[in-house]
């Protein structure tokens, strides 16, 4: 049974791309491609039809990070692993600005299991912060799902 469609953030975004709202901007995750091109096809994707479809393990984490900059929690949430995902999430701070994505290295394990070091920096209340993530990705039935992280 397919669940029934209801209008989400994910959704909201995903025609704001393509009515060209978003879709012309660079993507947040840092890739130098546009949003639609990049993090916004696999929001859209998911979106419209419940799919998960990144194609390795960074791409998921680049997805993830583009989804806390806009507010997308249900795509969050969509993409953690159930053994480890919070009952919820709450929408990021008022103040809150994400600042930029590195990532400093995606490894594989095997065919599914892959690690991304990354540093997301953003600014709340006009202080700076930093997260020095290595988080861990596996691949279920076809698709990745960010599993947990060490955070430094």
């Amino acid at each position: 049974m397919k669940p029934e469609k209801t209008k989400t953030a994910a959704t909201s975004v995903a025609n704001s791309a393509a009515t060209g709202g978003i879709a012309a901007t660079p993507c947040p995750c840092g890739s130098g491609r546009g949003y639609d091109a990049c993090c916004g096809a696999l929001h859209r994707t998911f979106a419209e039809t419940g799919a998960l479809t990144a194609p390795d393990a960074q791409a998921l984490m680049r997805s993830r990070y583009t989804a806390y900059t806009l507010d997308l929690i249900e795509y969050l949430l969509a993409t953690w692993h159930p053994d480890t995902r919070p009952e919820a999430l709450e929408r990021g701070e008022r103040d809150l600005k994400w600042l930029g994505l590195e990532v400093r290295r995606h490894s594989r394990q095997d065919a599914d299991h892959e690690t991304v070091e990354f540093v997301a920096r953003s600014k709340v209340g006009g202080r700076a912060h930093r997260m020095h993530e290595i988080s861990r990705f596996v691949r279920v039935h076809g698709a990745w799902l960010y599993l947990d992280g060490q955070i430094d």
